[in-house]
């Protein structure tokens, strides 16, 4: 069994941390977690570690305030790296992915080098989102695949696997994006270096406690991003 991380980028998400960190170890229990909190208000930091004392498989990341998503996980892959994990896993803390998808996932990376689950790969498969982020998000990746020429449905996923030699060829220093711009990047540069990509169906659920982070800001971030990518791949810079 390979060396796997969970990384989970946390902000006041108290009350889902505390049943999503059981549901995974219930699932798979050989595998660790790690929370990247942005010192949440609301104790999530101070809970986890509380739960990490007493079990060593929860890990936590403390940082000083909100910094962000993208940076969240860049500082998750940074600590896999370094802590000789072989496979890095992604999700969000509100339960919008299902921890059973990570089996699915498990399966997979063993013949492939990114595994996204995907909402669009098989129609549309989202439950109790507004109908305006349900549009905005299908078109924002059918925007992203016509722009960039990624062979991703779901370019903007969050819920996704890594083996350790992408996370290894991407300069982790130069991503500074966030949201939905970060992971559009992350599967662009890997796609790029020719690593092999797996979109596997999943079902995304709305949360159900805590607030959503998304914002015009991350939207107009992203809309820029495929762009940006698009050019520096026509000019060989992509980092």
């Amino acid at each position: 069994m390979k060396k796997a991380l969970v990384i989970i980028p946390t902000y006041n998400e108290i009350q889902n941390i505390k049943k999503l960190i059981y549901q995974i170890i219930e699932i798979l229990p050989e595998i660790n977690i790690l929370i990247v909190d942005d010192n949440s208000p609301d104790g999530t930091g101070e809970y986890v570690r509380e739960l990490s004392s007493v079990d060593s498989r929860v890990k936590l990341l403390s940082r000083p305030g909100k910094l962000g998503l993208g940076t969240a996980y860049v500082a998750g892959f940074k600590y896999m790296l370094e802590n000789g994990y072989e496979i890095a896993y992604q999700m969000d803390a509100d339960f919008s992915h299902d921890p059973k998808e990570l089996l699915n996932m498990q399966k997979e990376i063993d013949n492939n080098d990114v595994v996204i689950g995907s909402r669009y790969i098989k129609g549309v498969n989202v439950i109790n989102w507004p109908m305006k982020r349900l549009l905005l998000s299908y078109f924002a990746n059918k925007y992203t695949k016509i722009v960039t020429g990624i062979p991703v449905c779901d370019a903007t996923g969050g819920f996704k696997c890594f083996r350790k030699e992408v996370l290894q060829t991407i300069n982790l220093d130069k991503i500074k994006s966030n949201g939905y711009s970060f992971q559009i990047e992350m599967n662009f540069k890997a796609w790029k270096r020719g690593f092999k990509i797996k979109e596997i169906p999943i079902i995304f659920y709305d949360r159900t406690e805590g607030n959503s982070k998304m914002s015009k800001k991350i939207v107009h971030e992203a809309i820029f991003m495929v762009w940006k990518l698009r050019l520096r791949s026509i000019l060989g810079k992509i980092d």
